[in-house]
């Protein structure tokens, strides 16, 4: 794909996107969901289903919504409410200590700035750019797999790793798609652009895409 193909891209993803489920995270911060709950819904999701994400940060949220709240609910509780989510029990530990730290350190506020969120166990680049972008509106590039695999096989970067591909796409990509870029993709790898055998037949930007490391496709 030509770099001054990406507006065509994405708009077509735009209206892709209607057919497809949202990703779980981006449900949580549409619907009233704090930078807290963004953060949170986020470090649930790390290798796990989104509809496993979904139900788990529902069950938490029912019960607690707020650092204060979180931080009072013993560890192996969160665990039991968010399982069967991926390392559900190191990630309960997780969510427990970051929720202390942020009553006692931040006065119970999530921090808008990246390189604050970095310094929390557990948070890596991809969810701190979500809740840069989900939680605050702020701008910001959220790389995952779907993102760092799609923008590699559409030929529009060349990158060994998601992190160069956040470099390359903050020098890149237009600053209108920084943030739903993760939205968009996300949802076009889970529900199409698959890691193994992608929709290519039926594919409505298989015109644009050099389809770089393709082997089998339906």
């Amino acid at each position: 794909m030509k770099p001054n193909e990406i507006h065509s891209f994405i708009t077509i993803l735009r209206e892709e996107y209607k057919k497809w489920q949202t990703p779980a995270v981006t449900i949580v911060a549409r619907c009233n969901g704090s930078p807290f709950k963004v953060l949170i819904s986020c470090i649930i999701s790390l290798r796990t289903k989104d509809d496993v994400t979904a139900l788990a940060s529902a069950r938490l949220f029912a019960l607690a919504q707020t650092p204060e709240t979180v931080a009072n609910i013993p560890a192996d509780e969160i665990a039991r409410l968010i399982y069967p989510a991926g390392f559900y029990r190191t990630k309960a530990e997780q969510i427990a200590l970051l929720s202390r730290r942020l009553v006692d350190e931040y006065g119970s506020i999530v921090p808008g700035d990246m390189d604050e969120l970095l310094n929390f166990k557990g948070v890596g680049r991809k969810t701190a750019n979500l809740v840069m972008t989900l939680g605050f509106g702020k701008p910001g590039i959220c790389v995952d797999t779907h993102v760092h695999r799609i923008c590699n096989r559409l030929g529009y970067v060349t990158t060994k790793n998601p992190e160069e591909t956040e470099k390359v796409l903050r020098g890149q990509l237009p600053a209108e798609y920084w943030i739903e870029i993760n939205d968009l993709l996300v949802a076009f790898g889970q529900n199409h652009c698959h890691p193994v055998s992608p929709r290519c037949s039926n594919c409505s930007v298989a015109k644009i895409c050099d389809r770089i490391g393709v082997k089998t496709s339906r």
